[in-house]
């Protein structure tokens, strides 16, 4: 497989000197093109410092971060941004849908501030909700859906403009055990569609769904092993 994502020697510190946190410890990481990749480690880890990195939402204090044969390490604010907008599917616990508008606008809203076209942007939309089983649901508000359901919003918000890449943070934190199963598979669909799906988890039972499981503890990787019961 083509290696997607490549990180050398990654250390980010928070109040450098002799008070100095390292949040990640020299991490060195390759994640191939179309894996299912869980990231587990408690609360202080470092595994949530460590999305942030993968996601372009923060950039390291020391090292090298590669993504597609590009080293983002170093860019500005606009071109992270560029990135994130084009290359990264984000899903948050929090679903984060603006409760003013339906399911299908939530959706919608990320494609207008890439400029896309209306007609295609309904589309894509449609689409999206379609592959989350909730295009019948495309004009309900967010009030009216239950949890699962606006996760799959949040879902199909994130894969509309197929980016390469889907950074889940937790999930199926705020869900029931029902609506996680199925949070669960929706995002094996998007790898057996030829995604590459990076999870972050704290759930050594949501780390199990996943091909590949890295974990962190204390700033570094201390395991990082195939999951030979994946299916």
């Amino acid at each position: 497989m083509e290696e997607l994502i490549t990180i050398r020697d990654m250390s980010k510190i928070y109040n450098p000197g002799e008070n100095e946190v390292r949040a990640l410890d020299h991490i060195n990481l390759s994640i191939a093109t179309h894996e299912f990749v869980a990231i587990i480690g408690q609360s202080g880890s470092g595994k949530s410092t460590l999305m942030n990195m993968l996601g372009c939402l923060d950039v390291p204090t020391e090292g090298e971060y590669i993504l597609e044969g590009r080293d983002v390490s170093a860019l500005s604010d606009d071109e992270l941004s560029d990135i994130r907008n084009k290359k990264i599917g984000f899903i948050f616990q929090g679903f984060n849908l603006i409760p003013s508008l339906t399911a299908l606008e939530n959706v919608e809203l990320p494609l207008m501030y890439r400029d896309v076209p209306g007609k295609e942007r309904l589309r894509l939309s449609n689409e999206a909700l379609d592959k989350v089983g909730l295009n019948k649901r495309k004009d309900h508000r967010p009030s009216q859906m239950s949890g699962g359901q606006q996760q799959r919003v949040a879902i199909a918000r994130a894969i509309a403009q197929a980016p390469p890449i889907i950074l889940a943070d937790e999930p199926t934190g705020n869900l029931d055990s029902g609506s996680t199963a199925e949070i669960m598979n929706i995002l094996k669909g998007l790898y057996y569609d030829g995604r590459t799906v990076i999870l972050i988890t704290h759930d050594n039972d949501i780390a199990a769904n996943a091909g590949r499981i890295i974990r962190i503890k204390d700033g570094k990787i201390v395991e990082d092993r195939i999951n030979e019961d994946f299916k």
